[in-house]
C-alpha cells in the first residue's frame, strides 16, 4: 500500500501551563501519499500556512471556505461552524482475516488509549470536494487535528486544480479558545483528537488544574 501511517503516543501530561498537553502523536506519511508534496508546497509559499490565530480573520475577510479533513469521530466533538467536511481517512471497513490481524493491533496498541480507529485513505477525496466546492478558485483553507493530515490534502487538492489554498499551520491542536468565534459540538477543537483511555486522563488533569486553581 503507497499510503504508510504510523502513529506512536506517549502520554506528556503536565500539571503546569495554560492548558493540558496533548499524547504526542507521531504520524508518517510517505512521499507517495502527497506528504512530501504538501510540505514543499507550504515551504515555498505556494500554498498559505495560517496559524490559528489569524484563521477566523481569514475566514470572515479573507474569502476562505474552511475544509476541515478530519474523520467524523473527531469533527462531532468539536467543529467551526461553516466548515465543509471531507475526510482525508475514512474508518477501514474490509473484514477480511489480514485487515482484522491489523484492526486488532491497532486497538490493542492504539485504539484503547487513543480512540482512534483503523482507518484507510479515502479513495474519493477529490470528487468529493469537487462536489462540495465546484469552484476550483475557491479560497480553500485546509485543517485538521494536527496539520499532518491537511498537508497530505493541500497536495491532492493541487494536483487536482486547486490553486487557492490555505493551510492551518499546526491543526486545531494549536488553537486556543476565542481563535474561533463560532465552535459546535460539546468538545473543544484543540482537544477534538483526545479519545479512548486518554481522554479520560484528560478530563481528570483539567479537573485537578481546576481545584488547584480554586
Amino acid at each position: 500500500m503507497a499510503t504508510q501511517l504510523r502513529h506512536q503516543f506517549r502520554p506528556t501530561w503536565t500539571s503546569s501551563g495554560r492548558r493540558p498537553a496533548l499524547p504526542r502523536r507521531s504520524l508518517r506519511i510517505s512521499a507517495s501519499s502527497g506528504g512530501g508534496g504538501g510540505r514543499s508546497l507550504i515551504e515555498s509559499g505556494t500554498v498559505r500556512a495560517i496559524p490559528a490565530r489569524e484563521a477566523a480573520a481569514a475566514l470572515e475577510s479573507g474569502g476562505y471556505v474552511m475544509l476541515d479533513v478530519r474523520p467524523e469521530w473527531e469533527r462531532e466533538k468539536a467543529r467551526v461552524a461553516g466548515s465543509v467536511h471531507v475526510p482525508l481517512f475514512v474508518e477501514d471497513g474490509d473484514m477480511g482475516p489480514v485487515t482484522l490481524l491489523k484492526k486488532w493491533v491497532h486497538f490493542g496498541y492504539i485504539g484503547l488509549w487513543t480512540g482512534q480507529k483503523f482507518t484507510t485513505l479515502n479513495g474519493n477525496f477529490l470528487r468529493q470536494v469537487e462536489a462540495a466546492v465546484p469552484d476550483r478558485d475557491a479560497k480553500l483553507l485546509v485543517a485538521c487535528g494536527e496539520g499532518l493530515r491537511s498537508t497530505v490534502a493541500v497536495s491532492k487538492l493541487y494536483e487536482g486544480g486547486y490553486r487557492n489554498l490555505g493551510w492551518l499551520a499546526g491543526g486545531f491542536n494549536l488553537s486556543k479558545e476565542g481563535d474561533f468565534q463560532d465552535v459546535q459540538g460539546e468538545g473543544k477543537l484543540q482537544y477534538a483528537t483526545v479519545g479512548g483511555a486518554s481522554y479520560i486522563f484528560l478530563q481528570l488533569l483539567i479537573l485537578l488544574q481546576a481545584v488547584n486553581k480554586n
